[in-house]
């Protein structure tokens, strides 16, 4: 599949966005003020506020977050090389409230989808017209064995950015060099599929200026990971991957990497076998966040199926999920992808709260990585959907990062993830 050029997929990326800000114009056309509740401020929750707002200023749009900030996932992995510092993936959420949203800083503990309210941990009940989930992951605590939440202060995930990014950062600064660093990676399905592996380049960026005579093991629960082949070619470029020397090992499923129990005591990890690390980043299988449970949205598998026109649950009408929780593949769990379907998601309400029917949607996803600061990789895709009301792939309209890709092109590729993350935050929170 040939790759896309910046100029196609910007083309392509702007008419989704064009396409979305399409709306109804601010007005009493449906009487009473309609009401939007959105359960969670990260990328997916902030974004379908603020694309609901910006498509009819007329509606009653109240977002519910716990917590003050949002910590980006992307490009946290920097942080842990020390080429940028936590404040810079902090966001805040001024940019919505002057649009004219209503943020409330409160934890949602039900959603009734009878009488369409939803109850906050503080005894207040917000009703609804229509509500948005966006609960992102949470984790099977009970798939490691000895490892849990409390554990977790000790032996960070760091898959839900800001604390445990720190934690994870200030416990490789203070590893002895010639340490080892376990990095155990999630079976499919999880949030952000390349990240463990740009987690590992960007560790190894750290420990190759700073510690040399240490190592970084990944123990994987999959045969193969996204991206590999591209990852791999700069792990040899740059780390000694495959050699005596090398400062990254990639163990897979089928040679016994699939982490099954951790002594946070010892720094033991079992797996094919029981391996001594100093620092330890065990990122576990995943599920939807626990709203979803707590209001019956999950399959079986612990996602949460919708109609992938408009992303309302098939379970409840009238609530909708966006984002990693949803049930989208071939989309994947990533905050590009939670953006678009957002926007996708937000056309859809405010269309059927006006007695229309959810317009012919599009999605985009891109995924950026960095291998070091001069050297980046990228997968692109466009999606359409598909005669059976799925989402599926616009054969042709996607592409990868070529093998032989030049340095000058890698090194605009960084550049490009840079300018990626400043215009997806601007989207979202500005």
């Amino acid at each position: 599949m040939a790759p896309l050029n910046r100029r196609q997929f910007l083309a392509l990326t702007g008419g989704v966005f064009a396409a979305a800000a399409l709306g109804f114009p601010g007005n009493n056309s449906l009487g009473a003020k309609r009401r939007i509740v959105i359960v969670g401020g990260g990328i997916g929750g902030a974004t379908v506020a603020k694309y609901i707002t910006m498509m009819d200023s007329y509606l009653n749009v109240t977002l519910v977050e716990k917590k003050t900030t949002y910590h980006t996932c992307f490009m946290s992995n920097e942080v842990l090389s020390g080429v940028r510092d936590i404040a810079s993936i902090e966001f805040g959420y001024d940019g919505l409230e002057k649009r004219g949203i209503n943020v409330l800083q409160a934890e949602v503990t039900a959603i009734d989808p009878q009488a369409k309210k939803v109850s906050l941990a503080d005894a207040r009940t917000l009703a609804y017209d229509a509500c948005i989930v966006a609960p992102g992951i949470d984790f099977r605590w009970d798939a490691i064995e000895g490892y849990n939440e409390r554990i977790a202060a000790q032996v960070p995930h760091a898959w839900q950015a800001g604390p445990q990014t720190q934690l994870l950062r200030d416990q490789l600064k203070a590893m002895r060099d010639g340490g080892t660093v376990v990095i155990a990676a999630p079976p499919n399905p999880f949030r952000c599929p390349p990240g463990p592996y740009e987690r590992a380049s960007q560790i190894a960026w750290y420990l190759k200026n700073h510690k040399p005579k240490s190592k970084i093991l990944i123990l994987d629960a999959k045969e193969k990971f996204s991206k590999m082949g591209l990852f791999t070619a700069g792990w040899k470029r740059y780390y000694g991957y495959g050699t005596d020397k090398s400062l990254i090992e990639w163990v897979g499923a089928d040679e016994g990497g699939e982490v099954t129990g951790v002594d946070a005591k010892t720094m033991t990890l079992h797996a094919g076998s029981t391996v001594k690390a100093d620092v330890i980043n065990i990122i576990p299988p995943q599920k939807a966040g626990h709203i979803a449970f707590a209001a019956d949205l999950v399959n079986d598998l612990g996602w949460c199926p919708v109609n992938q026109q408009s992303f309302e649950s098939s379970i409840h009408p009238d609530i909708y999920v966006i984002g990693d929780a949803s049930v989208a593949a071939p989309m994947p769990k990533s905050a590009y992808a939670a953006n678009s379907q957002a926007k996708v998601c937000a056309a859809a309400v405010v269309a059927k709260l006006h007695g229309e029917p959810p317009p012919e949607p599009s999605y985009v996803n891109t995924c950026y990585s960095l291998i070091t600061p001069e050297d980046g990789i990228s997968v692109a895709m466009v999606y359409r959907l598909g005669a059976d009301g799925t989402i599926t792939k616009v054969e042709g309209a996607g592409g990868l990062t070529p093998s032989d890709a030049s340095d000058a092109m890698r090194k605009r590729e960084v550049q490009y993830a840079y300018s990626w993350f400043k215009n997806i935050t601007h989207d979202t929170f500005g």
